[in-house]
């Protein structure tokens, strides 16, 4: 699963056919002498120029670039041939990390299958969201029920190492790449741990992953803590837990069931755990909200750039709980794009209370644009700001109550994170 393709984007020809041309068609309307005729690379042939390339960009070093290696380069092996559609696809991969954006990334055929099936929401491996952070191959969150979590593996891991190969300037579909496999093998990580001086590794045996969406439960509150129900007309003792894992397709109609069964539970106090959900659909995001804000109530606003303008992503409405409800939600390192919309749209307009430790801080949107029937480019084309104006991307949302969880209450179960949100929703 890779964090967060909105779900509204919709592939665009004309971006595509841009993208593709950049690295080629301008060679031929502003290259110098000595470029290779059209006909000589298959994929040009009978392509016309097109419109909006820039005239101040002189692509004769890219010509010089490829007669050189065509007419001088000897391969050290006969499986060492490039072809000219393999040229087109360094080429443009290349092209996408000028960007120095780790999300926006081109897919050859290969790859592009694979990223298809990731996204399709079943696939082999071993279950967990990674991306780039402070230049870093990090874990963004295990899933839950999966290998990587069974193996221990923690949002904020740093990985060194896939198998024997180092992660260093490693993108994150090279590192996928590595780590997806058959269903029964192994693949081995180098990690290292916020708190530990040392990595160490883990060998994770792949399976077939389905992707969880969403667990809810009643637990003690006042009970816990030792105090008496007070008769207030509701269930005081109660607090009413929803673990959401994912921002699917399916996750608003799921998210609708939870809470009524929260409302049918007399609770007025709902915990909402985002730790370790690593984002997914903005639609999502956006509907789960309405159901605790005023229609029209800014959700998220959306900037693509001077070109695009911004969209500002607002509530629907629903705002059935009015002013009974206390709710808090945890969020962790884990906690990322659609994640990291829904709770700082809650904390901003006052409904939530976030607990818990900073965000992962994944604020952009990412659009698969196909460019040929093989290939594809994931495309950063916005970003993502709360309703006050704090860019996501521009490292996370910090929690209103900070809790530290430590390797030692990892390793002994406990979760002073959630301890701190009961008790938060137990006061008057």
């Amino acid at each position: 699963m890779e964090p967060t393709i909105s779900g509204k984007k919709k592939p665009s020809l004309t971006l595509a056919v841009i993208l593709l041309a950049g690295v080629f068609y301008a060679g031929f309307a502003f290259g110098k002498a000595g470029r290779p005729p059209a006909e000589s690379i298959p994929e040009l042939s009978g392509k016309e120029s097109p419109p909006m390339l820039s005239v101040a960009t002189d692509f004769s070093p890219f010509w010089s670039a490829w007669n050189v290696l065509n007419d001088k380069y000897v391969p050290a092996t006969t499986t060492a041939i490039a072809s000219d559609e393999q040229k087109l696809w360094g080429a443009i991969e290349g092209l996408t990390a000028a960007f120095k954006d780790p999300y926006t990334v081109f897919f050859p055929p290969e790859e592009s299958k694979l990223f298809e099936s990731e996204i399709s929401g079943s696939f082999d491996g071993v279950g967990m969201e990674i991306g780039i952070k402070d230049d870093v191959l990090t874990v963004v969150a295990p899933l839950k029920g999966t290998p990587a979590e069974h193996a221990g593996i923690l949002p904020g891991d740093k990985i060194l190492k896939i198998n024997d190969e180092a992660s260093v300037n490693m993108r994150v579909d090279q590192a996928v790449k590595l780590i997806r496999g058959k269903k029964g093998t192994q693949v081995r990580l180098t990690l290292l741990r916020a708190g530990k001086t040392e990595s160490f590794e883990v060998s994770v045996t792949r399976d077939t992953i389905d992707i969880p969406t969403i667990d809810a439960e009643l637990k003690p509150g006042k009970v816990a803590f030792g105090e008496a129900d007070k008769g207030s007309g509701f269930r005081s003792d109660d607090v009413f837990i929803i673990r959401l894992y994912n921002f699917s397709a399916s996750s608003p109609r799921l998210f609708q069931q939870a809470l009524r069964e929260f409302v049918e539970s007399g609770s007025n106090k709902l915990l909402l755990d985002l730790r370790g959900n690593p984002g997914g659909f903005l639609e999502a995001a956006v509907d789960i909200a309405s159901w605790f804000l005023p229609a029209g109530k800014v959700v998220v606003t959306e900037d693509g750039g001077a070109r695009v303008g911004k969209r500002v992503h607002r509530s629907r409405g629903y705002n059935v709980f009015r002013s009974n409800l206390k709710m808090v939600i945890l969020v962790n390192a884990g906690s990322a794009s659609a994640s990291e919309i829904l709770a700082g749209a809650l904390s901003e307009h006052g409904v939530a209370t976030l607990v818990g430790g900073k965000t992962f801080g994944k604020g952009s949107v990412q659009e698969l644009v196909k460019l040929t029937p093989e290939t594809s480019l994931k495309v950063t084309v916005a970003r993502w700001f709360t309703p006050d104006g704090v860019s996501i991307s521009d490292g996370g949302l910090s929690p209103d109550v900070e809790v530290k969880m430590t390797l030692e209450d990892m390793e002994k179960k406990r979760d002073p994170q959630m301890d701190k949100a009961i008790e938060l929703l137990m006061k008057p």
